[in-house]
């Protein structure tokens, strides 16, 4: 059982009629996942890989969508966030590389082959330093429950306290994996989260502690506009929350190692 897909849910994958997204479906289909459904606006009544394509999602009741694409505007955003308020649809993304429980299926951009069924959660702003993260956690041989990417975008549709609530509830995942970054300040409010509500252990690794101010760096939503912006309060935070720091990007799996080993 995977914390947002378990073997009741039925599928649906964003936008399956492009090229790219076309060629994602059919990874995702091979690896396992029932595809019942695609969304591609105007296409509705048409049919991509033997599946029905539709125009709407939270309208019909999807309880799940993952949306991959990237420059959304943030008026746009807070519109859809508007939309989906009173809505029973969970919101994965924009842009990220969607969410994967190895060993059972994919929704997005992932490479299975890197992945292990495990009981570790990884949710993590970065889809670069997911997949990083995940290779070295296989390396080791330290599994996966579930992997999320939340998106970099100002205004993503789960924010990392929206998932750690899930593996916090997750009988299948016994300690998580947060990849944060400059920008905002969910890591805070994460901090909190795990401060108050946590009891599985937490690693934890914030991207850009040398970024300029003011310069956005890779992501739309990673600038710092403010002091709790900046990666070393986020850093900060998350420590005094209990979280164990990773040092850097290539010690994150062995510190996830020492951690489980404690």
């Amino acid at each position: 059982m995977s914390i947002l897909i378990d073997e009741e849910t039925r599928l649906l994958v964003q936008g399956i009629t492009g090229g790219e997204g076309s060629f994602h479906t059919q990874r995702c289909i091979e690896y396992g996942t029932r595809v019942v459904a695609g969304v591609t606006p105007g296409k509705g009544g048409s049919e991509m890989l033997g599946v029905p394509v539709f125009n709407e999602a939270a309208d019909a009741g999807i309880p799940l969508v993952v949306c991959i694409t990237e420059g959304i505007p943030v008026l746009d955003m807070v519109m859809v966030h508007n939309y989906l308020k009173n809505r029973s649809t969970r919101l994965i993304g924009p842009n990220c590389p969607g969410i994967i429980s190895p060993g059972k299926c994919k929704v997005g951009l992932m490479v299975g082959d890197i992945h292990l069924q495990g009981n570790v959660g990884v949710v993590s702003r970065s889809g670069t330093l997911t997949y990083e993260v995940v290779a070295q956690l296989t390396s080791f041989g330290i599994g996966q429950s579930t992997c999320v990417g939340i998106g970099g975008d100002p205004l993503p549709g789960s924010t990392f306290v929206d998932i750690l609530k899930l593996f916090q509830e997750d009988k299948d995942t016994k300690a998580v994996v947060l990849i944060g970054e400059i920008g905002g300040n969910m890591e805070q409010e994460a901090a909190q989260f795990i401060k108050e509500k946590m009891t599985k252990p937490v690693v934890a690794f914030v991207a850009g502690a040398t970024a300029p101010p003011d310069k956005r760096m890779g992501h739309a939503g990673a600038i710092i506009s403010g002091s709790s912006s900046r990666a070393k309060d986020k850093i900060a935070a998350l420590a005094n929350a209990g979280a164990v720091i990773a040092p850097s990007p290539a010690e994150i799996g062995l510190t996830v190692k020492e951690a489980l080993g404690k």
